[in-house]
């Protein structure tokens, strides 16, 4: 006797807009908070590579932040924005660790300095939905939505998908293509090229 089996659902990633994430980080109140999501957004991060980032990292030379132990444990360069360099070394000059680019602060909040850990997971979770509420965004977004909306606005910038799979980490290009659904200016293109084929009918 053999089973059905269901067909598995298929959900597009919810997306912010570029002009929605910025509402959303101005909210967040904790400097190193907002600057850590920002780096997860700026350089299309998950959670855990941003938490795990060291000073060592930092190519500033070549502007790239070097993630170690990726998912499937791969290593792998991120292009890194001015911006964002600007402001992780405004957050070292706060903190001062001598390794760590986001340490646990401790209940105090003064133990950032010689903090043997990273901030944790939740503490980052939570402030990404303190800001998303507060800003006013309906959107259901969680923080890999920041990672989400970063390859949706590469590829409305005009970036290929094979350079946005290495910067992602995906090991296969079939991760990347789905933002592809995602981006409007795919959508335009497509619908302009549709107008034009069906014109004459």
């Amino acid at each position: 006797m053999e089973f059905a089996r269901a067909t598995p659902q298929f959900k597009l990633p919810v997306i912010l807009s570029a002009a929605e994430v910025r509402r959303v980080l101005a909210r967040v109140e904790a400097l190193d908070h907002r600057i850590g999501l920002t780096t997860i957004y700026s350089c299309g991060l998950r959670l855990g590579e941003a938490l795990k980032l060291e000073v060592g990292d930092i190519d500033a030379k070549r502007m790239f932040l070097h993630i170690r132990g990726g998912k499937g444990n791969r290593d792998r360069y991120v292009p890194l924005p001015q911006r964002t360099l600007e402001l992780l070394r405004q957050l070292w000059r706060v903190h001062r660790h001598p390794r760590l680019l986001f340490p646990a602060k401790g209940h105090s909040g003064l133990g950032a300095s010689t903090a043997s850990e990273p901030m944790c997971r939740t503490t980052l979770q939570r402030a990404f939905r303190l800001g998303l509420r507060a800003s006013g965004v309906k959107k259901a977004a969680h923080i890999h939505t920041l990672r989400h909306s970063y390859a949706t606005h590469l590829l409305e910038q005009g970036e290929n998908l094979r350079q946005l799979q290495v910067n992602l980490g995906h090991h296969s290009p079939v991760a990347t293509v789905i933002y592809t659904h995602l981006t409007t200016l795919c959508q335009t293109q497509h619908q302009q090229r549709i107008n034009k084929f069906m014109g004459d009918l």
